[in-house]
């Protein structure tokens, strides 16, 4: 009886489908993006890691990228807070995969080797938006300093 119930009324029973490669682009290109502007501006190195974190860390084709920076522009411009970027994360991303987030972030935060208060500010957000330990930012922080000195200068 309730299977013919499901057929008549539809199964309404959420599933969680994959996330489309764009939409987690997207959210993580417009976490990025913050991390770059956190201090007040974008410097061409953070772009620049900004552009290289998402090709060579995500995949992103190169040609692809001014137009997937646009967008996340515009959804940043559009976007209230962080919170639709982070709740996608969530919904789609294991902790292992949000703990390599917040090393993208800290490596954007500390190339240019300072670390600002606002910078850290919105680390910290971050990793609770992310629902991170503060163990876990502290991890990502210490793991993204030693890729950036292993990078040498940018």
């Amino acid at each position: 009886m309730i299977g013919l119930i499901k057929k008549i009324m539809g199964d309404s029973t959420p599933r969680e489908a994959d996330p489309d490669p764009g939409d987690v682009h997207i959210a993580l290109c417009v976490l990025m993006l913050e991390a770059a502007h956190a201090d007040g501006e974008c410097s061409a190195d953070e772009m620049a890691h900004v552009v290289e974190t998402l090709v060579t860390r995500l995949g992103v084709d190169r040609a692809a990228i001014d137009e997937l920076i646009d967008k996340a522009y515009r959804r940043r411009r559009e976007a209230i807070d962080l919170f639709t970027f982070t709740r996608y994360l969530n919904q789609h991303y294991s902790k292992e995969q949000k703990r390599a987030v917040m090393e993208s972030v800290w490596r954007i935060i500390h190339i240019d080797g300072r670390l600002e208060g606002h910078e850290d500010q919105f680390a910290h957000k971050l990793a609770n938006l992310l629902r991170l330990t503060h163990g876990e930012l502290i991890d990502a922080k210490i793991q993204a300093r030693k890729q950036l000195e292993g990078e040498g200068p940018t």
